[in-house]
């Protein structure tokens, strides 16, 4: 396996593209017995696209903290160090995600010991992102490789593909970038900032970005859907003693109007079918025109709609973009041509912060 460094721009990706043969069908080829890490949602899609491909599963671990003698799909709920003394080789499938360093040294290690999957299942919407889903759609993934400003962004863009194909951790872990190199690099924020927070959650990005502008800033809009995230929102910006943030309560959309929702009271609370409904802004509509010079959006899958719904406010005033593109399997290429065609001026790169699997990868847009 190649990791590749710095693939040239007019290169198309049908030569690029190395991995052919899918961590799903590796899996199906598997003597081993196969063993999923983690419980949850992202544990029911894996042994979901199990069943379609006739993969077995000999059993389910999770981390000695959560083990408590309790079952889970029908298994009983292992640890690892059982596993280890009941089988000698056996293939480990990570089924939940980890954004802290600790977490990813603790799951690089493993992979070092164990064979280690971690496959790609959207987090919104369905389908998989194999070689085939790359061959159709070619054209727009070669439109993005060839729209990118650096030859980083091609990298992280072609490593991204390679390990949504394979599942293999070692191609995120040499595109794995530091947000201070990002901020410092690409954003480049001021103390002067209109910053719009799409998906603000708890005020974390706001947080983040006060970091570098010495807590300076000219004005803040911030958007959250969830009952409890909100709240914790409102705390940090009384507690911080904030001015001039203005704090909604619903979710960023293409227009206004209600939708419906279902609150997790976490990153992941979801537009959807179950649960009540919440009222829903354009970014156009909830500025009136009002200026804006950063615009971040991470709102679980409708980047799509709220870009759209930022049309107007794009145009106007070509704020830097930071957009979430990991949700669906599609947003890899279709968010970068949407971004594209509001502002053909912009110059786009693509980073991946520290995650597994493959969420924190973000493109950024900088107005030339």
């Amino acid at each position: 396996m190649n990791v590749t460094a710095f693939p040239p721009r007019g290169a198309g990706l049908e030569s690029l593209i190395t991995e052919k043969v899918s961590c799903w069908e590796r899996l199906q080829a598997e003597r081993r017995p196969i063993f999923i890490y983690g419980m949850g949602d992202g544990a029911m899609k894996i042994m979901s696209v199990f069943r379609e491909y006739g993969i077995a599963v000999a059993g389910i671990f999770a981390s000695d903290d959560f083990v408590r003698g309790h079952s889970f799909a029908g298994y009983r709920v292992h640890k690892l160090s059982e596993v280890e003394e009941m089988v000698d080789d056996f293939v480990i499938v990570l089924a939940f995600a980890a954004g802290y360093p600790e977490l990813v040294d603790y799951i690089r290690a493993l992979a070092k010991r164990h064979t280690l999957y971690v496959p790609d299942v959207p987090v919104i919407g369905g389908g998989l992102f194999t070689y085939d889903y790359c061959m159709e759609h070619i054209d727009e993934l070669n439109a993005v490789y060839r729209s990118f400003a650096d030859d980083e962004s091609r990298r992280v863009f072609l490593n991204v593909i390679h390990f949504k194909i394979s599942g293999n951790l070692h191609y995120l872990t040499h595109i794995t970038e530091e947000p201070e190199v990002i901020y410092r690099r690409i954003l480049r924020p001021t103390r002067n900032e209109c910053f719009v927070d799409l998906g603000a959650y708890n005020g974390d990005t706001i947080r983040e970005l006060l970091e570098y502008t010495n807590h300076k800033y000219y004005t803040i809009h911030a958007v959250e859907p969830d009952k409890k995230n909100f709240k914790k929102l409102v705390r940090y910006v009384e507690e911080q003693e904030m001015k001039r943030v203005s704090l909604f309560e619903c979710a960023a959309w293409c227009k206004d109007t209600e939708l419906p929702f279902s609150s997790k009271s976490g990153r992941q609370s979801v537009l959807s079918t179950e649960g009540g409904s919440i009222p829903a802004r354009s970014v156009d509509s909830l500025l009136g025109g009002k200026s804006v010079t950063f615009l971040k959006m991470d709102v679980e899958g409708f980047e799509r709609e709220a870009l759209w719904g930022a049309a107007k406010t794009i145009h106007a005033h070509r704020p830097k973009l930071a957009v979430a593109v990991y949700h669906r399997n599609e947003d890899l290429f279709e968010l970068p041509l949407l971004v594209k065609k509001l502002c053909p001026k912009y110059k786009l790169y693509l980073r991946h912060r520290l995650y597994i699997p493959a969420w924190e990868t973000n493109l950024y847009a900088v107005a030339e």
